[in-house]
């Protein structure tokens, strides 16, 4: 199953209220979202559990059964010529223990922390879910990082996909 994103606007739209309110309740602890980039994301699920926990009814044409998010070419930093490609991926790792998590969590930062000048200007931000012993990994950055990152998650994982 694919997981559906969130902009915090497309939040507050879904369910009819003020984007600083969506904020609020993130800020708060109420709403778990995590941080990609300089913009925070919402999952599909964890609107769901906000929405069941606090009584809240979807009144509004854009239901949570949308497609998920639509970028405009700005949001996913391509300008009008194609010199530079940003891309945001979220990547799932399902059945991990805590012990696996944090493996994989130091290698990545530790790629992302070297002196290779093709993994500046790029984010990394890497969540464990414990209950759901899966591992979140949500890469913003030019292609190369990302072809680097992944190929990095590819072997740290490898063992998972025999």
């Amino acid at each position: 199953m694919d997981e559906k994103f969130y902009t915090i606007d497309q939040i507050a739209d879904i369910l009819g209220m003020h984007h600083k309110t969506i904020r609020k309740f993130i800020t708060e602890g109420k709403l778990r979202a995590n941080k990609v980039g300089k913009q925070w994301r919402i999952a599909g699920h964890d609107l769901s559990v906000f929405m069941e926990h606090n009584n809240v009814n979807v009144s509004h044409k854009n239901e949570v059964e949308s497609e998920g998010i639509e970028f405009s070419t700005s949001e996913i930093g391509m300008k009008s010529r194609v010199d530079k490609v940003e891309i945001a991926t979220v990547v799932d790792i399902h059945d991990v223990d805590i012990d696996e998590s944090s493996r994989i969590s130091n290698m990545l930062l530790a790629v992302m922390n070297s002196k290779d000048a093709k993994l500046s200007n790029s984010t990394i931000n890497v969540k464990y879910y414990q209950s759901e012993r899966n591992v979140k990994v949500m890469l913003w950055g030019d292609l190369e990082f990302t072809k680097v990152m992944l190929d990095c998650i590819e072997m740290l994982t490898e063992n998972k996909r025999k």
